[in-house]
C-alpha cells in the first residue's frame, strides 16, 4: 500500500477529492504541504476510520462530544479538538487542536482502517485554487506529483465539510459546508439536556 510507504495518494471522499498521506509520518505530510504548496502553519484536517482513531491524534475531554459526533458521523462534520500531545506540528501547523473527521466515503475509512492510523484529508488542488471536482481535473493538475489516483466511486458530493470548534463550551462555527450548523446546534442542545436530566436524576437517587 502506497501509504505504508510513505506515499501521497488523491482519494476520493464524500464532501471532495482530498490528499491522503499517513498522518503519524512526517515525511508524508511534507509531500503533501509541498504538493499543494499550502503554508506551513496551516493545519491539515485528519480523516478517520473510527472512532478509536481520534484518541491517536486528540484528546476528547467531553463525553457530550462523542455523542454529538456520533449523529453526524460518518459524514461531512470536521470537529476541531485539543491535539494529543506528541502529535505532529506538521499535522497542527503548530496548534494546539487538531481538526478530525469521519468522512462517509469507505474508501478514506478502509485506506484509515488497513493503514491501522489516520490519514491526512486536505482537498485535492493547489492552494488557494479552486477545488478540483472531476478526475480529468486531478490528473491534469495533480497526476504527475501524487503517488497514485484513486479511481473508485461514488464520486464526491462536491462540497466541502462544515468544521466546528469544540475546544470551548458550545459548538463555534468555522465554516459552513455540507451539515447545517443549525443541526449542529439543534443537536447539541438535545444532548447537553439529555445529560443534564441524567445529572439530576443521579442527584435525586443519591
Amino acid at each position: 500500500m502506497r501509504l505504508l510507504q510513505g506515499g501521497v495518494v488523491v482519494v476520493p471522499t464524500d464532501t471532495l477529492y482530498g490528499l491522503a498521506a499517513d498522518v503519524l509520518n512526517e515525511a508524508a505530510l511534507s509531500k503533501v504541504f509541498d504538493i499543494k504548496g499550502r503554508p506551513a502553519d496551516l493545519p491539515l484536517p485528519v480523516l478517520v476510520g473510527d472512532w478509536e482513531q481520534v484518541g491517536m491524534v486528540a484528546v476528547v475531554e467531553n463525553d457530550d462530544v462523542e455523542e454529538l459526533v456520533a449523529e453526524f458521523w460518518p459524514g461531512s462534520l470536521t470537529v476541531v479538538l485539543p491535539k494529543r500531545a506528541g502529535l505532529s506540528p506538521v499535522v497542527t501547523g503548530g496548534r494546539d487542536t487538531v481538526a478530525v473527521r469521519m468522512p462517509d466515503h469507505w474508501v478514506p475509512l478502509n485506506l484509515a482502517a488497513n493503514l491501522g492510523s489516520p490519514i491526512s484529508g486536505t482537498s485535492a488542488n493547489r492552494s488557494g485554487e479552486p477545488d478540483l471536482k472531476s478526475l480529468d481535473e486531478l490528473k491534469k493538475i495533480l497526476g504527475d506529483r501524487v503517488d497514485a489516483i484513486i479511481e473508485a466511486g461514488p464520486s464526491p458530493g462536491g462540497t466541502q465539510s462544515t468544521i466546528v470548534d469544540m475546544t470551548g463550551n458550545s459548538p463555534a462555527l468555522i465554516r459552513e459546508g455540507a451539515t447545517s450548523f443549525d443541526e449542529v446546534l439543534r443537536v447539541w442542545k438535545s444532548v447537553c439536556e439529555a445529560r443534564s436530566g441524567t445529572i439530576e436524576e443521579g442527584e435525586r437517587h443519591d
